[in-house]
């Protein structure tokens, strides 16, 4: 298990239909170790903070696995498949863990920090207008390829290329238990 990208974002406007939204959604790589506080990656920013960000949402992490998915999909649509790491607004794309295998409390141990799942991600109307593809929220919600989000139980830093471990927690609630709840909203 590795990571293979850490993206930050800061807020900016977000063309959504014929309006323009602040958002933070549009996250670019870091190069070298980025420090990781209690609400997630220095230089991260979120625009809503009462449906992102916070402890319990302070970094959002997607596996890698996913983007040939991604891909395939905007490949059919006839939209650009060049998807760098974090087209899908995550901070850490991941290789090794997916969303299947993981539990509400598993740990994810970083050399020099340690990341706790808290829950899927529930994604709003603003994944189809960063990604340009009006049927991205109904796409992931049937795919269930969601993503996580993390909480921050031992700052430190986290840098591209690290290895990382899962820590079982205490295996009560699986994640795709939860996205299901999720999906029904957004069917």
């Amino acid at each position: 298990m590795r990571v293979l990208g850490v993206q930050v974002g800061a807020v900016q406007p977000l063309p959504v239909g014929d309006q323009q939204v602040m958002s933070g959604f549009r996250k670019q790589p870091v190069d070298g170790p980025v420090t990781v506080g209690a609400l997630g990656l220095a230089g991260d920013e979120q625009a809503d903070l009462t449906v992102h960000g916070g402890l319990a949402k302070a970094v959002y992490a997607y596996p890698v696995e996913h983007y040939a998915f991604w891909r395939a999909h905007r490949s059919v649509l006839g939209l650009s498949t060049d998807q760098p790491h974090g087209s899908l607004g995550e901070n850490l794309t991941l290789s090794g863990v997916l969303e299947a295998s993981l539990y509400v409390g598993d740990q994810l141990r970083f050399p020099d920090c340690v990341l706790r799942v808290t829950q899927p991600r529930g994604p709003c109307y603003k994944l189809n207008a960063a990604m340009g593809d009006p049927t991205a929220v109904r796409t992931l919600a049937q795919s269930g390829f969601s993503g996580v989000y993390l909480a921050v139980d031992v700052p430190g830093s986290i840098a591209a290329g690290q290895a990382f471990e899962v820590l079982a927690g205490p295996r009560q609630t699986p994640v795709m238990e939860l996205f299901r709840a999720v999906r029904a909203k957004l069917l």
